[in-house]
């Protein structure tokens, strides 16, 4: 039985932009889309445009055999307006889709803004609406009052995590007598700027790094990061060596200069189209600004960096999904409301924006009196949705889309981390097209 219940999205970023397009895509009209912004803005965000991208311009690898290049052909072939964008706003970065970040916000909200059936309102909503189908997408940055409400509605607390951004300076301040343009084991020019120290000179910062002033936390608040996503420093201070075999290793990497591998690099990727700004490839960081800019600039090359975006550390917030969640990504006790996107537990712009695909399809299906089916365990798709809704709820923690959330190969298989890859990719992708179609019959 058609079901005639309003639609509400709540929250304007990837997710929610992705769950209301997939409605519409599937003729479900009369969608309100709810933005806060910018009435009001979280601790990270600048932008009062939606889909902002708050940390890196970077969607990741775009190959189908590592799993996030997957999950994003899986979202190609599922019709997603987030990849599309991606697609459309694609700046250089290798093997990686990176985007401009202002071209791909306002593609999203041009497109969205042009659909008949959505209404896009930029207020806060402190209260969830009880007469209507709710999807919400609020993120991990999901403003105080509403997140009091969503924890009244679980009846649990919230987890949570920090999350850290890496600073963005101005390519013009960038000395390029110093730095080198190359890609880890790419005979091409390449597209990343790299920074080159000697022994000596990482170990200066290294010591200037984690003696650094960092931005101090409230007293109530316990610092829980995402080891995907540590502040650099963090890193740092688990041993002189930890970041030359991290962030800053050399691998891969010859300078055209010396004909040698550096002892350390420190990774530039371009920022935007225009080429004028450049990302710190894993800097993410809690310093203070003062000693980023001090501390920051003692790499070669970065002597007289202009800072457009300092790093910063913001709050994350997530819920216990394992005993929250149906596959539908419904409340196991409220069929009415959908969770979508970062909130969920799943970690990164790929994966949240798979959530609020997913969500749209399954909302489209409650409306519509249908069983929504979730797509198979072995599509990222559904090794995502099982890793969120079949984790242990004790040790729940936000995840990236990895192959070992996959079920294993019925067959044996190359050993090869490329090779593995595209097996997981072929039976992923044939899997997906076989329950496409099956769903949508």
């Amino acid at each position: 039985m058609y079901c005639k219940k309003p639609i509400v999205v709540i929250g304007g970023g990837l997710a929610g932009c992705e769950a209301a397009w997939q409605l519409l895509r599937r003729g479900k009209g009369e969608i309100v889309l709810y933005e806060m912004k910018p009435e009001k803005f979280s601790p990270a965000h600048k932008s009062p445009h939606l889909a902002e991208l708050v940390c890196s311009n970077s969607l990741r690898s775009n190959s189908i055999e590592n799993a996030v290049g997957l999950l994003k052909e899986e979202m190609r072939v599922m019709g997603s307006l987030i990849v599309e964008a991606a697609d459309a706003t694609a700046v250089p970065a290798g093997k990686a889709l990176a985007v401009d970040r202002h071209e791909f916000s306002g593609y999203i909200e041009e497109k969205l803004a042009s659909q008949k059936g959505l209404e896009i309102i930029h207020r806060e909503i402190t209260d969830i609406p009880h007469d209507s189908i709710v999807i919400i997408a609020t993120g991990p940055l999901t403003s105080e009052s509403l997140a009091q409400q969503i924890s009244h509605l679980l009846g649990n607390e919230y987890l949570y995590f920090y999350d850290a951004i890496s600073p963005i300076i101005e390519s013009d301040s960038i000395n390029y007598n110093k730095v080198f343009r190359a890609s880890r084991y790419s005979n091409d020019e390449g597209d990343y700027l790299n920074c080159p120290l000697t022994k000596t000179e990482y170990e200066n910062f290294w010591n200037a790094l984690t003696k650094g002033e960092e931005v101090p936390l409230k007293p109530f608040e316990e610092i829980k990061c995402f080891e995907g996503c540590l502040p650099v420093e963090t890193i740092a201070g688990r041993g002189i060596k930890t970041l030359a075999f991290g962030p800053m290793k050399p691998v891969g990497l010859t300078d055209p200069k010396t004909g040698e591998t550096p002892y350390a690099v420190v990774q530039l990727r371009q920022e935007n189209k225009a080429s004028t700004l450049f990302n710190m490839v894993g800097f993410q960081t809690k310093l203070k600004w003062p000693e980023q800019q001090r501390i920051f600039r003692m790499i070669p090359g970065l002597e007289e960096a202009e800072f457009v975006r300092y790093g910063s550390i913001h709050r994350n917030t997530f819920i216990n999904s394992p005993i929250l969640l149906k596959k539908t990504l419904q409340l196991k006790k409220n069929k009415d409301i959908f969770f979508a996107g970062q909130i969920t537990g799943v970690e990164g712009y790929v994966e949240s924006s798979a959530m609020g695909l997913i969500a749209g399809l399954s909302a489209s299906c409650c409306l519509s009196g249908k069983e929504f089916s979730p797509p198979p365990e072995a599509t990222a798709f559904g090794a995502l949705l099982h890793h969120i809704t079949n984790a242990c709820h004790k040790t729940f923690q936000p995840m990236n889309i990895n192959f070992g959330l996959f079920p294993p190969p019925s067959e044996r298989i190359s050993k090869r981390k490329n090779e593995r890859g595209l097996y997981y990719a072929r039976r992923s992708l044939e899997m997906l097209e076989k329950w496409k179609a099956e769903s949508s019959s």
